[in-house]
């Protein structure tokens, strides 16, 4: 899952999850790739890890730390890598990413991992769609790999998945197994969650109660914009029920709960994916489930950085410092829509002394002019 997972450990003996985070996010990827950091060989093996350097003439400006080292992560020269709906966490002295990525075909995912957040390796695929068995039962003409989100329980990792569009046919939400982050994953062989009944099945994100040790699945938004919650079972490859919930207000997609200092935090993306209205906003909760108090805006567009959104959070272990991981669109004018690439973007989270949290003000490190990227997000066709 995403954020807060070495809190929730800690603060409640009975969560059974480990690592520093407790949460999921979900993404969307388009079509192909061309960086010249990130471009591959397809007919490589399988299996592979590719260092990605940060792309940013500050690199030699950073130290290259170890996210346990008392001084604790370094602001990254943003952006960090192309690529869009980054789930992100915290786990042995690594923050890991899962994107909605592409350098080929829009079927597969990839894990990346950095000790210093400027210098990456790419890990994978860690799972491809052609090995998912139901992904082409619905007889559909397309599939798109969008919006993983990770959870670390009990000695295993698993790795939840949306499989889209959901025209002609229903999204589905999938889960995938493995041994390690970097995977690779089994999917367990069918389905966890088909859309319908204007509910469309995507991003998908998991999180583990610090004071229960229940496991709750949070997915859907886009279309219906209509967030739904369902319980999981001690194998969090089972779903025991849908629970209903309020959506909240300004709900579009991409919800993450993050839990700290006695309360639930659901942030969700607002808006058009391509346009400035893209925007991040947030609920409180004395529950997982609500009911929630809405609090506003936290990540907006300013003058060239458009659409942030599709986050998730994590914290610093040696610091306690909040973290937004999120993408966006960057050396764009006017309110869309914006077409090219997507950059996965990481600033700080700060609190004011009610807990509510402050806006986030967006950095940048050298411009980008002459990079290229992913077009990580939905398809254009969607």
């Amino acid at each position: 899952m995403r954020l807060g997972f070495g809190q929730c450990q800690r603060s409640n003996p009975r969560a059974k999850a480990t690592g520093w985070a407790l949460s999921c996010a979900v993404m969307v990827l388009p079509a192909v790739l061309t960086s010249p950091m990130c471009a591959r060989d397809l007919n490589e093996p399988v299996r592979e890890t590719t260092e990605l350097t940060a792309v940013s003439s500050r690199d030699a400006a950073w130290p290259v730390r170890n996210s346990t080292d008392q001084a604790g992560l370094q602001p990254p020269p943003n952006p960090v890598l192309p690529g869009a709906d980054p789930h992100a966490m915290v786990y042995q002295g690594k923050v890991w990413l899962y994107p909605t990525w592409s350098d080929g075909p829009l079927d597969r995912f990839y894990a990346f991992s950095s000790t210093n957040l400027v210098h990456w390796q790419r890990h994978g695929p860690v799972l491809r769609l052609n090995d998912v068995r139901w992904v082409a039962e619905d007889g559909a003409p397309r599939h798109y790999a969008w919006a993983p989100c990770v959870l670390e329980y009990e000695g295993r990792w698993y790795f939840y998945y949306s499989v889209g569009p959901q025209n002609p046919t229903p999204s589905r939400i999938g889960v995938a197994v493995g041994d390690r982050p970097e995977g690779p994953f089994q999917d367990i062989g069918r389905p966890l969650i088909t859309g319908g009944n204007d509910f469309e099945a995507i991003d998908p994100m998991v999180f583990v109660d610090p004071l229960t040790g229940q496991i709750y699945l949070y997915a859907g938004g886009s279309a219906g914009a209509k967030l739904c919650v369902f319980e999981l079972g001690p194998n969090p490859t089972q779903i025991l029920r849908e629970i209903p919930v309020e959506t909240p207000p300004y709900f579009t997609e991409g919800a993450f709960l993050h839990y700290w200092q006695g309360r639930y935090y659901l942030s969700y993306s607002h808006g058009s994916f391509r346009h400035a209205s893209y925007s991040v906003h947030y609920v409180t909760a004395q529950s997982p489930l609500g009911p929630w108090t809405y609090r506003g805006a936290i990540l907006t567009s300013d003058a060239t950085r458009k659409g942030p959104g599709h986050h998730s959070f994590i914290q610093d272990p040696p610091t306690g410092q909040w973290w937004v991981v999120y993408h966006r669109w960057e050396r764009q004018s006017g309110d869309g829509p914006y077409r090219g690439h997507r950059w996965i973007c990481m600033d700080r989270v700060e609190y004011d002394a009610d807990g509510l949290i402050r806006p986030i003000r967006m950095t940048s490190g050298p411009a980008i002019s002459a990079r290229s990227g992913s077009r990580g997000g939905r398809s254009e066709s969607n």
